[in-house]
This record gives structure tokens, sequence and C-alpha cells, in this order.
């Protein structure tokens, strides 16, 4: 054995019916040109044991579906993750994921699965989406041995982007749903905060129309040109 393989992170040994399952999930394609109202969007949010990136574990996971340019609630995801020896931090106890919460939930290699499974091959949208995507990322590799390559659209450049007027570009989720208007009831878990990006994101879909933007590959484009700017712009 080589000095090197040490440094290799193992590989997730699975039972043979999620391998079975993790072979039948669709390969992924890069986004369309077909009209925003027309994609199947799923809209993601992480709960985690806190903020770093290569220390932290994902706790829970929310999500919902737009498709036909609604919300469609017949579509939803929620899990809770079992997270071995975790020491609550105050992050975790106002997602209210307690350590009771979290031995009974599922198995994350399971829970994983089934996430990608409710995904399909669908693009996702998610608040400060490199942050959701980054932990889903390693969490997948982590326990499933499976790399993510789903394309992520960030709900937190699209709005400023689309809205430069109400100048809030480093807002968090509540500033947007504030400036908006949005009658929100319950944050701060998953599956509610998924649902309230949801919201945000058909409004903002609503904006892009207007602004001559009608599919998802086009608001890529119109994202990653708005970035280079805005870095060029901070020089």
């Amino acid at each position: 054995m080589s000095l090197f393989s040490w440094l290799r992170p193992a590989t997730p040994v699975l039972a043979a019916e999620l391998k079975q399952r993790l072979e039948r999930l669709p390969p992924i394609a890069a986004l369309s040109d077909c009209s925003l109202r027309e994609q199947r969007w799923v809209v993601l949010d992480l709960e985690t044991t806190g903020l770093n990136l290569n220390r932290d574990r994902v706790l829970s996971i929310g999500a919902v579906v737009i498709e036909d340019g609604a919300i469609d609630l017949s579509q939803q995801f929620e899990r809770t993750l079992q997270c071995a020896d975790m020491k609550v931090a105050p992050s975790v106890l106002i997602h209210g994921l307690g350590p009771s919460a979290i031995a009974a939930g599922s198995d994350p290699a399971q829970a994983l699965l089934e996430l990608m499974e409710f995904v399909g091959d669908s693009p996702v949208l998610a608040f400060h989406a490199s942050f959701d995507q980054h932990m889903l990322g390693r969490a997948l590799k982590d326990h499933l041995g499976y790399k993510l390559q789903h394309s992520f659209l960030d709900v937190a450049d699209i709005a400023p982007l689309l809205c430069p007027q109400a100048n809030i570009r480093e807002a968090g989720l509540d500033e947007w749903i504030d400036w908006f208007k949005l009658e929100v009831f319950e944050r701060h878990n998953a599956s509610a905060d998924a649902l309230a990006t949801a919201e945000l994101a058909l409004i903002l879909f609503s904006r892009a129309r207007q602004q001559q933007i009608h599919s998802p590959l086009n608001l890529q484009q119109r994202l990653s040109q708005w970035k280079r700017r805005q870095r060029s712009h901070s020089f």
C-alpha cells in the first residue's frame, strides 16, 4: 500500500440495494433553452452543524419543487440526518434540532439517495447556493461516493441582478422577504426556508421575463455576466 493511499478518503461501502438505486439516477444535462416556466426546479435548503465547509456536517434537508410556473406542494422533501457524536451548537438549537431529533433521524446514505431521486436531473435553486452545493456535494461523496454535478443557481445573486433598485446586494433571505413584502410564517428550518426561497424565486422569474430573460440557460449567462461586472467594480 502506498503512502498516498492513506490520504484518499475511503470509498463508502453500500448495500446492494443502495448501489442499484444509485446506478439508476439519471444523467445530468446542462441548463436548457426551455422557458423558465417549463423547467422543473428543485429549491433546496440545508441546515448544518456550522459554517465550516470542511468540518461541519449536514443535519437536515428541505426541498420543494417549482413546476409549471408554481410551487408544487405535492412534491416536497424533508429529512433529518442522524449525526453521531455531534456537539449541539447554538445554531443547531435555533433550527430546533436537538439531540433527540438527530438521534431519531434517517440514515444519511439512505436520506441523501432519496434526495437525489427526488431531485432527478433538475437544476437546483438555493439562497447562498455555493454553501449548500459544497456541503451537499461533500455529504454525497462521503456517504454514497456520488459526485454532485447538478447546476445550482443562487437566488441571493438572482435577486440583486434583477432588482438593483433594492440596493441590498449583500442581504440575507429575511431582507429580500421584507423587501417583497412576502408573508412567511415560519423560518429557520430547512423546509420552511426552502419554501420561502421558492416563493422569492417565483417573483424573480416574473421579473426575469420582464427583462427578456426567458430560459434557465439565459438566466445563468446573465448571472455570470453580472458577477464578472461586480468583481471588476470591486477592484
